[in-house]
């Protein structure tokens, strides 16, 4: 910057922060200009006064707060001094003077006494509750509560409503130290709930009331607000009742609130609670949006199932009523004539907001619910909605029952045979809107009960929806008809698929060649689902398929046609994985040259061509093999582009006043984080999500052939083990890393490296393994856990001998905290299991969370099982510090699946570590037998094989115990069931188990005996593993003429003789 410049600068600074008060006004004024160069200038300015002058600044803002005339610069100067003020990079409050300090807090009381307009009111109470926030609690602000308790208690509605927001906020931000006041603030709320006579206090009250109940941590203490809640269900019919329903509205988003975070509070008034909100639903004199705010209310209580678990369960009169008010919202629906004409087949018309809303809380409430106690209901409202005369109630029924079933499938599963007829009898409707309704539930009831619904009814559903897309006048019913296939099929093998074929692909054939996009568009997905589904019997169609597809690539090249394009490199591909390389190959050079000039080309952002040529690229690979390796160079590069997208995000304030603009992108997301709105573009998401999810497939198809794409591909993924924006970025990047290793690996071991060697791998994995360790340590979800240790496990089998001692320790360290937190979920679902309305229905929920946390587990004996066997007795150190972790696993109360697997861990000790494992056979062996006659076959097969591992490498430590595993195996052997399917595996490792007693322990048993009783049990057939021990053991006794084997006189020769035939034959 130059002299002249700076001394302007220096001019204009002297300006502002002198006497004058203009100068500063005209400062603001123009930050708030809507010219950028004014206002740049002005925010350059702003930062200076800022960086060297805050006291100055911050006096001046106050000042204008104050006094300034102009509404809009009071607001500005408000949000201005709030971001000065908030704990964050522009936080200025310990660079000020104590003085400033004091006069800016006396001031901003002053303010909050004079201001009359509403809105500055509100911005200047966040004002003093941000400052408040972070100096309060150490005793920085001594004035404030007895200020706000004075205002609070005063005559003035506008100084009560400002102390009572200035509560709420506070409650959220430092609630603790508002604790001590708790009676006081108890008596302060009820006074202003029940008795004031002003709804803007009332609703200030009630958002104070239910931020504070919220911040109390102790049940106790929010049990001294449930006299409250009468008067906050007063606050908001008062509201309706008179006529204000935005304030209405807020009283219900504030309730809504509480509903979600502490519904146990409102369970002793829950009749009268939920009773009134469902007469407020029910109330068609109310807006729209009062009334569906109502409905969230229920909802929310009834998805709250982890603080409330199986309490709206109790009310089956208010679910029976909200059901038949969602129903009646689903009615709300016009036979628009844009629906039948609509190009695509995301066409909406004549849906109103009623009808979406109805939709989505029927799903969320069956979610919530279950079928236990959404089935019974739906029974007796959707055949009288069929019966109906009108058209909207038979495509309510039908929307219906698509929504309830993912929520109700396990109970909708046992009565398939009423869900079907109902069902396919719409498929005759007279109303195209009603079958179409039809087939859309059959679509989504493939997903949703299959593979049942397919394994059952393929007889009657595939020729109804073969029939269906003959309705050439209908061309929306015919194009959701081929989208129907896609889902049945993808259930579906190839043997219930096969009869259909001839009948579908000449349909779909048909149906190509149709003059609207959307009906070609629906074809396409429908042929790639049923080629994927078929696999090798879709060869036979291949040569009357292929043409069409290439000619639709080739020529479907307008701007209108985009889709249709990309949906045809979807099905190409897929058609091509399912007949194979042989088949495919002269094609497949055609249509990749097609898509090499593609990738050249310059393509719109929202083209959605990208994506799908991403993932045919990664199809024609998986088809291909290494014969793709010469098309990588061309793949590469834009792939990685995509997988490096950085997230589209905005940051707004949450109570500001500008949305974030999502009217011209329906592919924003927004989510509310504390104070902050946040805006996340998801069409990005899901590219990267598409090209990290390629990437991974190159890596694991073309093994060493990915080579020379690591050192690109590495630093791109392993950051995005942290990318917590969205979960399939991180699944992707998971998978991908023992595949980057693998490739490295086989490269150095083929000589496919020049110049490059094990160092190469080593460093590699001291990139990976440390990186995915620490994202195991702060990764939210449980089955994104499993993931990310199972990629430990296969990545440690890969490069497990180059990893250090400080990396086993990290490696340890983190199993422990996995055991920890995985038992403080499980705990914490115990708690559940102890609540007032906890039921059966809670119980198998939380049944199926358990055996999320089971995989876990199992990774855990995983990854045990490979550090153990790749350190073997150098692993004992850290074994004995996990041993206070897994020996709990052995306990009766655990599930069969720890038990296995601590069993499992021991196993491996003692089979790795052989005489190093000696000292743990007295702590470990009493566990084990006792285990061998688990009631679980799975324990049971783990725990005869320790034995038998015990027996091989325990020498004289086991002995003493040869007598009691003999008659434990005996058991096991014995047992009627023994050879049932379930029980066969821990049958055949008992046989494998009494062979190595035979071997290594001949002399502590009968051995005349013992020996012919083994040879008995002989062949073993289901573990095919220990069958080659068993029968190779036979063989050596065989060689050397074991006399206890062939009996006096060879008796036992014969039976010998069976075996080895019989073993021939498996």
């Amino acid at each position: 910057m130059d002299s002249d410049s700076t001394q302007l600068q220096q001019a204009q600074l002297a300006a502002i922060l002198g006497p004058d008060p203009s100068s500063f006004e005209t400062l603001v004024s123009h930050l708030m200009s809507s010219g950028n160069e004014q206002r740049s200038q002005a925010e350059v300015l702003f930062n200076l006064c800022k960086q060297n002058h805050p006291d100055a600044l911050s006096l001046k803002l106050v000042h204008l707060l104050e006094s300034s005339s102009h509404v809009e610069i009071r607001a500005m100067s408000a949000i201005l001094l709030r971001k000065q003020l908030t704990r964050d990079d522009s936080y200025i409050w310990p660079r000020l003077s104590p003085s400033t300090q004091t006069a800016l807090k006396s001031h901003l009381l002053v303010c909050v006494q004079r201001e009359d307009t509403k809105s500055i009111t509100k911005k200047l109470c966040d004002t003093v509750s941000e400052l408040a926030s972070g100096i309060l609690p150490d005793g920085g602000w001594p004035e404030l509560l007895p200020f706000m308790f004075q205002c609070v208690t005063s005559d003035s509605p506008k100084l009560q409503e400002s102390a009572l927001l200035m509560f709420a906020q506070l409650s959220q931000y430092i609630g603790e130290t508002l604790i001590p006041h708790l009676n006081t603030l108890h008596s302060v709320f009820f006074q202003c709930l029940s008795s004031s006579s002003n709804a803007d206090v009332r609703i200030a009250s009630l958002g104070a009331s239910i931020n504070f109940i919220q911040c109390l941590s102790s049940a106790s203490d929010r049990d001294k607000f449930q006299d409250l809640l009468p008067s906050m269900m007063q606050t908001l019919t008062e509201a309706l009742n008179s006529g204000q329903e935005s304030i209405a509205q807020e009283a219900l988003e504030l309730l809504i609130e509480l509903a979600g975070t502490e519904p146990k509070f409102l369970r002793r008034q829950l009749v009268d609670v939920v009773g009134s909100m469902l007469q407020i639903a029910e109330a068609e004199s109310l807006e729209e949006g009062t009334r569906h705010l109502a409905i969230e209310f229920v909802i929310t209580l009834a998805e709250a199932r982890e603080r409330a678990p199986g309490m709206m369960r109790k009310l089956p009169q208010f679910i029976s009523r909200l059901f038949a008010i969602l129903m009646k919202m689903l009615l709300d629906i016009e036979d628009d004539a844009a629906w039948h004409t609509a190009d695509s087949e995301d066409e909406d018309a004549g849906e109103s907001s009623n009808y979406s809303v109805g939709q989505e809380c029927l799903d969320r409430l069956s979610i919530s619910l279950g079928g236990n106690t959404i089935v019974p209901v739906a029974s007796e409202v959707l055949p009288a909605y069929l019966a109906a005369p009108e058209w909207q109630k038979h495509h309510a029924a039908l929307i219906a029952l698509a929504q309830i079933a993912e929520g109700c499938s396990k109970v909708m599963t046992k009565n398939l045979e009423q869900v079907v007829i109902m069902v396919l009898n719409s498929f005759q409707d007279p109303h195209p809107r009603v079958r179409w309704a039809a087939i859309n539930a059959v679509g989504q009831l493939s997903t949703d009960l299959g593979p049942d619904l397919q394994v059952q009814y393929h007889q009657q559903v595939l020729p109804a929806l073969a029939l269906a897309m003959d309705d050439f006048q209908n061309p929306r019913v015919q194009a959701h008809a081929a989208s129907a296939v896609l889902n049945f099929s993808e259930n579906c093998t190839p043997d219930i698929l096969t009869p259909y074929l001839d009948g579908i692909v000449s349909k779909l054939l048909v149906l190509l060649q149709n003059g609207k996009q959307m009906v070609q568009e629906g074809a396409l997905t429908a042929l790639a689902s049923v080629a994927d589904s078929s696999q090798e019997h879709f060869q036979k169609y291949y040569d009357s398929v292929m043409p069409y597809l290439k000619a639709i690539l080739m020529n479907a090249t307008d701007k209108s046609n985009r889709m249709l394009r990309a949906k045809s490199m979807e099905c190409i591909s897929l058609v091509g994985m399912a007949v194979g390389k042989d088949k495919f190959r002269d094609d497949a050079k055609q249509v990749m040259e097609v898509l090499m000039t593609l990738q050249g080309s310059q393509m719109e952002t929202d083209d959605p061509t990208t994506s799908y040529m991403l993932q045919a690229w990664a199809r024609l690979c998986k088809c291909l093999g290494q014969d793709f390796l010469p098309y990588m160079s061309v793949v590469m590069p834009p792939l990685l582009q995509s997988a490096q997208l950085k997230p589209d995000v905005t940051i707004t304030s949450a109570d500001s006043d500008a949305d974030i603009d999502v009217s011209d992108d329906e592919s924003i997301e927004t989510i509310t984080l504390g104070d902050k709105r946040i805006g996340i573009k998801t069409s990005v998401l899901e590219e990267k999500a598409t090209a990290c999810n390629m990437l991974c497939c190159y890596a694991d198809e073309l093994k060493e052939g990915f080579y020379p794409w690591i050192d690109q591909v590495a630093p791109t993924l392993v950051p995005l083990l942290k990318f917590y924006f969205h979960e399939e970025v991180r699944k992707a990047a998971v998978s991908a890393m023992p595949e980057l290793l693998r490739s490295a690996k086989l490269a150095i071991e083929k000589g496919q490296a020049p110049g490059r060697n094990e160092s190469y791998i080593k460093q590699l994995s001291d990139y990976i393994i440390p990186a995915l360790v620490e994202a195991l340590h702060k990764e939210p979800e449980t089955e994104i856990c499993a993931s990310m240790l199972d990629a430990l496990n296969e990545c440690v089998q890969v490069s497990g001998p180059l990893l250090d001692e400080s990396q086993v320790r990290c490696i340890v360290d983190e199993i422990k905290q996995v055991i920890t937190a995985s038992s403080t979920r499980k705990r914490e679902r115990a708690e559940r299991a102890k609540a007032e309305d906890f039921d059966a229905e809670e119980g198998e929920l939380l049944k199926e969370e358990n055996e999320q946390e089971e995989e876990v587990f199992d990774q855990v004996g995983d990854c045990l099982g490979t550090l153990i066997k790749t350190f073997k007795a150098s692993f004992l150190p850290f074994f004995d510090e996990l041993s206070s972790y897994i020996t709990p696993m052995w306990g009766k109360d655990k599930t069969a699946e720890e038990r296995r697997i601590a069993i499992c861990i021991f196993d491996d000790v003692a089979e790795q570590c052989r005489e190093a494992a000696l000292k743990y056979y007295d702590t470990y062996l009493p566990f084990l037998l006792e285990a061998c006659n688990d009631e679980n076959p799975d324990v049971r097969q783990a725990a005869v094989y320790g034995i038998g591992v015990c027996a091989e490498f325990g020498g004289t430590v086991f002995r003493p115990l040869v007598g009691e595993a003999l008659s434990r195996l005996n058991i096991v052997i014995r047992h009627p069931n023994a050879l049932h399917a379930d029980n066969l595996m821990a049958y055949d490792n008992a046989v494998s188990a009494l062979g190595k007693i035979c071997q290594f322990h001949r002399d502590s048993i009968d051995a005349a005996q013992v020996v012919p009783a083994w040879l008995s049990c002989l062949p073993i057939k289901g573990d095919l593993i220990e069958a080659k021990l068993v029968h190779d053991q036979l063989c050596s006794m065989v060689e050397r003429s074991d006399g206890e084997l062939l009996g006096p006189n060879n008796q036992y020769l014969p039976k010998i003789v069976a075996v080895f035939a019989e073993v021939v034959l498996i």
